[in-house]
């Protein structure tokens, strides 16, 4: 299995999220999916959320019936919920959650705003530009600043609580490339019969 599966999530569920995720993470990692996150909510009745996607960053809808196939046998057998639920499976989406330290490398650049389980010069809520990331934590050019504070703030993955991408048109441009290398690349391992679904 690639290296890039085995890497850890920085920001991780408790309660009953956590316990399934921690059963579903190993099904996702033997069929190549990365787990990104599990979220039960009261949505349209009882709701379980599972947000993933493949190693490269990609999820089609026929990935995430591929998933649904393989979770649902293994929520069957253990039952964590104790009532009726619909489960869904999607992808993290352009304005995605950032789950791995990877992310960070991969969306760096763009903006992004995050909570902290600390405080962080007088904060825990930030949003900002990505400017730099390491396997410590990142730095953010801050949109709007107060008089007085920093405009970078540098932030340890220890302390975030929850990070997401912002939805704007350049990261839409960014990740419609990022989608369609990675279908180029899918279509060149794959073979000459696929090119013509790596030109959409």
């Amino acid at each position: 299995m690639a290296e890039q599966a085995k890497e850890e999530r920085i920001i991780v569920e408790t309660g009953i999220d956590k316990r399934i995720a921690d059963m579903l993470e190993p099904v996702l990692d033997d069929i190549g999916f990365k787990l990104v996150r599990v979220r039960l909510s009261g949505q349209n009745g009882l709701t379980l959320q599972i947000m993933a996607e493949r190693l490269d960053g990609t999820m089609s809808v026929e990935d995430c019936e591929e998933v649904s196939v393989a979770v649902s046998p293994v929520l069957d057998v253990e039952d964590p919920i104790d009532r009726a639920y619909h489960l869904e499976v999607s992808s993290p989406g352009i304005d995605r959650p950032m789950a791995r330290k990877s992310d960070f490398y991969r969306w760096k650049g763009h903006l992004l705003k995050c909570e902290t389980s600390v405080l962080i010069g007088e904060r825990k809520r930030f949003r900002g530009r990505i400017i730099e990331a390491d396997t410590e934590g990142f730095t953010l050019l801050r949109d709007g600043v107060a008089y007085g504070e920093p405009n970078e703030v540098t932030i340890p993955f220890s302390a975030v609580s929850d990070a997401k991408l912002i939805l704007t048109d350049e990261l839409i441009r960014d990740a419609l490339k990022a989608d369609k290398r990675a279908k180029a690349r899918a279509a060149n391992e794959n073979g000459p019969e696929d090119e013509d679904g790596a030109e959409e």
